[in-house]
């Protein structure tokens, strides 16, 4: 059996368990009597999780289900195949569903043409829906359910005792998840779901990606203001709000003048 390796009481995160990076942060909660995934990784990644959670003496049969955070494939190509290894229940925001019961290929990024990338995201089933606010109940544990759209609409983050699993809202080097209006990224709803995490009080975050953290808020404060600057920038297309350079563009037009 492997010593199982808890990053915070009753928290395994799974690369940290085999020391070494094997995909996207997958968190193992611990109830006692049950236990969750949150977020499951690419599908070639399953059989090895399945056989860590094994090795560490978890009982398949206690699973409570795997939680998807958000609808994007490095997180959740592997549904499929973990929901039929473990017999288990997939959760997820019901802004998730669509895409991942109808394996949408371009809206969870499995395929980007322009970049060469082809993956096969199979359907899965959602089981069980989750919205803001609701308790999920692991064993003796309760994470509670915050749905913080911008990167994705179905986003979600957890709440646990001091600590706060934050998906791809946030990393520790300031950086957020990605924002492409092909799978509806919103810079203003981004904003204000980082505001929230900014007045909480959970001294950890746990993202998706990267290391986890102990909360300080410049880090917060410094994305915040890069996204409130994306809104007016051209660079972001359809997920700008607005661009400043249009005004003087129409007042050009208008004038009829060359450049002075």
């Amino acid at each position: 059996m492997m010593p199982r390796n808890y990053l915070f009481p009753r928290v395994v995160e799974l690369n940290h368990q085999v020391g070494r990076r094997i995909g996207v942060n997958v968190y193992l909660v611990d109830g006692g009597t049950q236990w969750v995934l949150v977020d499951i990784g690419f599908e070639e990644t399953v059989p090895e999780i399945v056989d860590l959670i094994r090795s560490m003496d978890y009982s398949l049969n206690t699973c409570r289900g795997i939680i998807a955070t958000h609808a994007d494939a490095d997180h959740v190509q592997g549904l499929a195949k973990a929901k039929e290894m473990l017999k288990t229940r997939i959760l997820a925001h019901k802004a998730s569903v669509e895409p991942l019961e109808t394996g949408d290929e371009i809206t969870t990024y499995a395929t980007i043409k322009a970049q060469g990338i082809q993956m096969t995201m199979r359907p899965v089933k959602i089981d069980e829906l989750i919205a803001e606010g609701d308790e999920i109940r692991v064993g003796d544990l309760v994470l509670k359910a915050w749905h913080t759209p911008g990167h994705t609409p179905g986003q979600l983050a957890f709440r646990m005792a001091n600590l706060l699993f934050v998906g791809d809202n946030i990393y520790k080097d300031s950086c957020v998840g990605v924002i492409d209006a092909h799978h509806g990224s919103d810079i203003s709803a981004f904003v204000k779901s980082l505001e929230r995490i900014l007045a909480d009080d959970a001294e950890f975050l746990l993202p998706s990606h990267g290391p986890v953290f102990r909360r300080d808020n410049r880090i917060l404060r410094k994305a915040i203001e890069r996204l409130k600057g994306y809104l007016k920038l051209a660079d972001f297309g359809t997920c700008a709000t607005e661009w400043n350079l249009a005004e003087e563009w129409d007042l050009a037009i208008r004038k009829g003048k060359p450049p002075a």
